[in-house]
């Protein structure tokens, strides 16, 4: 029989092996204490790609007394779920893991509800979208939500020195030499995915060969033909998509341009040209606005020769305009303001046109007393005259309130508190 690959050996099998995610399975943290008590709950388990969710699901399942089964929302079907149930009635409790749980359909949730609600099933699902934003509320209401962080190379490198170091399912029993180079290397290179990495290490051990003293010598040449790319997961519809667009523009807004480029990096090695162009416009009338006019316009203008230019070219335009960008003064005194004015307008403070300021343009309109009192600005010195152009209901209602991040602002606040005091 072929031995299983490594990655799948070196499955967590109780809580005190999973890698990483001490925020929950650390001393004392909630989700080690509900394994510590015996008293498991429904819940999700969220976070990206290859962080090893259902790994670590069967390893919290598999610290319990309470029997297991793996199941797919979309492989397995509504007999399966039965079949799990059937299991449950006879062992008076069953944990359900269930991968992709976000694709789980109506018919099977509405047979999995019932025994959820019973403590029949405790369900454990794993997904790397929102559940907030994908999971139907009746399932995710009867769950704890925990969200899964990242592995970061530290926690991959001791994923690989405990493969090489274990005895009954890693490399213990070979004589391994791997240089620190090399370790850091496939740590880093594999994006997070501790699989990836893992994989990269068997393939490395069983592609060298063992010298006379029958130890394998792993340099960092051999681990870089292991694992040639790093992975980078950025799905353009996924959760991570939204969270790189906002870090991007809260970057850019708090004038980081070293966080500004390196998030336009991120969305320009997910290929993602259309959602850079159209934040970067947002943002240059949004967050500098008043401050710096012109950035409207030039940063369209960079987003049109990125269009033209294709990548790879296209970064450069787009990096000139995230700079300008992030290194301008800021102002949302505009945005602010109309969305005053909408608030305003939604909550029913509107009233009617003052009259002098009606459509006087048709026969009989001077009878009704529209446009009669109105005064023309241009024939009164420096093109202004002091006359009401609110309702009445609201004639009061301010606004606008400049702020002087900008010259340009600056000369706006100076006219406007001169008219205002007129």
């Amino acid at each position: 029989m072929k031995k299983e690959p490594l990655a799948y050996r070196m499955r967590p099998k109780k809580v005190e092996d999973i890698i990483g995610q001490t925020h929950l399975v650390g001393e004392g943290m909630l989700l080690r204490r509900m394994v510590d008590v015996g008293q498991l709950s429904s819940m999700i388990l969220y976070g990206p790609p290859g962080i090893g969710k259902t790994s670590i699901a069967t390893a919290i399942a598999g610290s319990t007394d309470t029997p297991f089964k793996l199941l797919n929302a979309v492989v397995h079907n509504k007999k399966d779920m039965e079949v799990a149930v059937a299991e449950a009635k006879m062992h008076g409790q069953l944990i359900v893991i269930l991968d992709e749980v976000h694709r789980l359909d109506k018919a099977k949730q509405d047979f999995l509800l019932p025994h959820l609600e019973k403590g029949l099933i405790i369900l454990i699902g794993a997904t790397t979208s929102n559940p907030y934003h994908s999971i139907n509320p009746a399932i995710r209401s009867r769950c704890q939500i925990f969200e899964l962080e990242p592995l970061t190379p530290e926690d991959i490198k001791v994923a690989l020195t405990r493969a090489i170091d274990d005895q009954e399912v890693g490399f213990g029993k070979e004589k391994i030499e791997i240089t620190d180079e090399a370790l850091t290397h496939l740590a880093h290179m594999c994006g997070g995915d501790v699989r990836s990495a893992l994989n990269a290490l068997e393939l490395a051990v069983k592609s060298t060969f063992a010298n006379e003293e029958s130890v394998k010598k792993i340099p960092l040449k051999t681990a870089e033909s292991c694992i040639q790319k790093k992975s980078f997961h950025h799905d353009k519809d996924g959760d991570a998509h939204y969270d790189v667009l906002s870090a991007f523009q809260k970057s850019i807004r708090g004038s980081d341009v070293n966080a500004g480029l390196h998030y336009l990096a991120r969305l320009l090695e997910a290929g993602d040209l259309t959602s850079i162009a159209r934040r970067l416009l947002v943002i240059s009338y949004e967050d500098i606005g008043l401050a710096n006019p012109q950035a409207g316009a030039r940063t369209l203008a960079a987003i049109e020769a990125a269009e033209r230019l294709g990548m790879p070219e296209a970064r450069i335009p787009l990096a000139n305009a995230v700079v300008e960008l992030c290194l301008s003064p800021k102002s949302n005194s505009a945005y602010t303001a109309i969305d005053a004015a909408l608030a305003d307008i939604r909550q029913g403070a509107v009233g009617d046109v003052p009259k002098h300021l009606k459509d006087a343009h048709y026969k009989g309109a001077q009878q009704l007393g529209r446009g009669v009192e109105y005064q023309y600005p241009h024939n009164f010195e420096h093109g202004w005259v002091k006359q009401q152009y609110l309702p009445d209901k609201i004639k009061k209602a301010r606004y606008f309130e400049p702020k002087r991040t900008g010259k340009f602002e600056q000369a706006l606040a100076d006219i406007y508190t001169k008219l205002d005091q007129r």
